[in-house]
């Protein structure tokens, strides 16, 4: 009876064990581990045409370096732009004020994010500065949609005949 009631707590400490990894794992994936940390760093703010998939808690990047997440997205009801906020861990500081924003895939169909090139301007961002160039995303759809046109243009275009 001695040994069976220690398998069982063994058994129950190992399955304890395994749900808090489950638990980790599924925190670390959606990226809500670092969603405590919202207030801290800096946040820097872009405009794009078209901001695809990017969501909020999306990655900022540069040099592959992951510098913060997306914090906010909204629509400029003006100029009919998207507006994203972005937040910088406050160890990276030293953004030069000419710095580019981008938004890549990561692989073909993987999530979306925003990467930073870095720009040649001795002066940095600062809290609540806005990114001037910019690049939006490139949507597959519409690529797809462009090469379709193109072929069927020159499918029909009797100059080729």
């Amino acid at each position: 009876m001695y040994n069976t009631r220690m398998i069982e707590i063994g058994v129950g400490f190992f399955v304890a064990l395994g749900l808090a990894a489950l638990f980790l794992l599924a925190m670390k994936v959606s990226n809500l581990s670092e969603y405590g940390d919202q207030h801290k760093g800096y946040h820097l703010f872009a405009r794009f045409q078209n901001i695809g998939s990017l969501k909020v808690r999306s990655p900022v990047k540069m040099a592959g370096v992951t510098i913060g997440r997306v914090s906010r997205i909204s629509l400029d009801d003006e100029n009919y732009e998207a507006v994203v906020e972005m937040r910088i861990q406050p160890k990276y500081n030293k953004l030069p004020d000419d710095s580019i924003a981008s938004i890549y895939t990561a692989g073909l169909l993987g999530e979306q994010y925003i990467a930073l090139e870095a720009g040649g301007s001795p002066d940095f961002l600062k809290d609540g500065d806005e990114i001037e160039i910019t690049q939006s995303a490139l949507v597959l759809e519409e690529l797809i949609g462009r090469f379709f046109m193109k072929a069927g243009d020159k499918a029909s275009d009797p100059a080729d005949q």
